[in-house]
């Protein structure tokens, strides 16, 4: 049946159908409709609002609907054109004047232009701008360096930094960046999340809470047309769930398979996908209050996980055991020199009693999934069980993802020891200028949830950023690592080679670096 004999609500209604598919057996597989590309998403999304938004699990969606100025080249994190055709760098580094890509319309169909630039940026990082409060924006720090976006003719947008800013251009193509219609949030306001409007291949359709967001083809678009007529995102939040409605045909992709679930989906049927990432899973201690606030602590913590086993065990062999807070991926960047702590729990035990914080009580945040979270109720456990063998007494407290993110990134304190985290970054800047510096801490509206402070840290975060050389980026980066290793603000858990699979149905479908879920040139058969 085509989609053009569907309504949107009979297109929703037989994808929920193959629901309650998932628990029973099923003799034969479900017949999702041609052209109707149906993808099993780990959460809810929080918004439709790229600004607004931290996850990877909403940036999937928001990929197809809205486009950047800049994006990642395919297969790759180096940058290329998108909205914009060209650009110029002064001398200084600090001015960046974009040319852009003429013909385009969002799609409520006012045009883009400079003036639609401008008013994204100034949304996010001007206080006084007349629709800042459609925020708040908790990524704007990507674009901290901005003192002025101005107009110079209808195609033309200049950017004045504060001084030298090397992750710029990949910020931009980082879905914060994303552009979207200024008449669009001028009409919806604080609802804009609801009510998307950007340039991308697809244009929003409809939003059932808790069902699914559909997307379609946008028959405008300015450049190549869609692969399919439309694409429907189910949230999908149990992982066991997924996997058995992918078996059944009720989804047509899945992404972040479980690692014990892989097998199930060799030989004919199914196509699995796999990618190396910029990726880290770590554990946030608070380092403010308890008994996290002492290094011996977070050291004896770092020393009683046993990582490889949860790597090996839990993870089935899918990712690494990480040695601070870079990913491996970033190989420029990166800091060879450092081991990962090693598996010691006699180490342990030494450095709690020199604290005398043996017994100690902890309460333990753990999210049922999330974006890069892997397996995180087994491998919460697994945890428990590592330190409760060194003599730390370990609670939990399990919440789905959306509900977790609003405990986590407004900071642990007063509240919890620890907490699971996972983060896929564009560039070795991101993650530790917003998670590690003292100027991140969750009031300055950073995502240092538990709350170290280096001053040294902050000094090579800062140089890092502005230097223009690379080869000087690098070794800043690789002092930072050194440091913040030793600290032991986290425990630095794992790395993980992000997958996904797709039905025989489905086409052209490729993951990348980015993390980020391209669909405009799959193809559903």
């Amino acid at each position: 049946m085509k989609l053009v004999n569907w309504t949107r609500r009979g297109l929703l209604a037989a994808a929920g159908a193959v629901v309650a598919l998932g628990s029973v057996t099923l003799p034969t597989a479900a017949q999702t409709p041609p052209g109707v590309l149906i993808v099993g998403q780990i959460a809810e999304p929080k918004s439709l609002d790229p600004a607004a938004v931290t996850a990877v699990n909403d940036f999937r969606i928001l990929v197809n609907v809205y486009e950047g100025l800049t994006r990642y080249k395919s297969g790759t994190l180096e940058v290329e054109p998108a909205l914009a055709e060209s650009w110029a760098i002064s001398d200084d580094g600090t001015e960046y004047t974009f040319t852009l890509k003429s013909g385009v319309t969002f799609h409520d169909g006012t045009p883009f232009n400079a003036e639609a630039v401008k008013f994204n940026f100034d949304r996010m990082l001007d206080e006084n701008h007349p629709f800042h409060d459609t925020g708040p924006f908790p990524l704007s720090f990507f674009f901290g360096a901005v003192e002025e976006t101005s107009v110079v003719d209808d195609m033309t947008v200049k950017f004045k930094l504060n001084a030298p800013y090397a992750p710029f251009l990949s910020n931009l193509a980082y879905p914060t960046g994303l552009i979207v219609s200024p008449a669009a949030v001028e009409q919806h306001g604080k609802e804009f999340g609801r009510n998307p409007s950007g340039t991308g291949p697809f244009t929003f359709a409809e939003w059932r809470s808790n069902e699914a967001v559909v997307i379609e083809r946008n028959a405008d678009y300015w450049g190549e047309a869609a692969g399919t007529e439309a694409v429907v995102f189910r949230p999908i939040t149990d992982a066991n769930t997924r996997v058995a409605e992918m078996l059944a045909g009720g989804i047509d992709l899945m992404v972040e398979v479980p690692p014990t679930s892989l097998s199930q989906f060799e030989g004919d049927g199914f196509a699995v996908a796999e990618q190396a990432g910029p990726h880290v899973w770590f554990l946030i201690l608070n380092a403010k209050e308890g008994p996290f606030a002492d290094v011996r602590v977070r050291q004896a913590a770092n020393y009683a996980i046993n990582k490889e086993a949860i790597v090996n065990d839990v993870l089935e062999g899918t990712a690494e055991v990480a040695a601070g807070p870079t990913p491996p991926a970033f190989a420029w960047a990166y800091n060879a020199d450092l081991d990962p702590y090693p598996y010691d729990p006699d180490k342990a035990r030494e450095l709690l009693a020199d604290a005398g914080a043996e017994g100690a009580e902890l309460t333990f945040y753990v999210t049922e999934g999330g974006s890069g979270m892997l397996d995180p109720i087994a491998m919460g456990t697994a945890i428990q069980a590592d330190l409760a063998a060194v003599g730390l007494n370990v609670t939990i407290e399990t919440y789905e993802w959306n509900t977790f993110l609003g405990e986590v990134n407004p900071g642990l304190e007063g509240k919890a020891d620890m907490a699971e985290m996972a983060w896929m970054t564009n560039d070795p800047d991101t993650l530790p200028y917003l998670a590690l510096r003292t100027d991140a801490w969750p009031e300055a509206g950073g995502f240092n949830s538990g709350y170290y402070s280096n001053p040294k840290v902050d000094e090579l975060l800062e140089s890092a950023r502005t230097a223009t050389d690379q080869d000087e980026r690098a070794r800043l980066y690789q002092e930072m690592q050194a440091i913040v290793q030793e600290d032991a603000p986290w425990v630095f858990v794992a790395n993980w080679k992000q997958n996904a699979v797709t039905s025989d149905r489905v086409e052209n479908f490729g993951l990348e670096p980015s993390f980020l879920l391209h669909l405009q040139g799959v193809v559903k058969n």
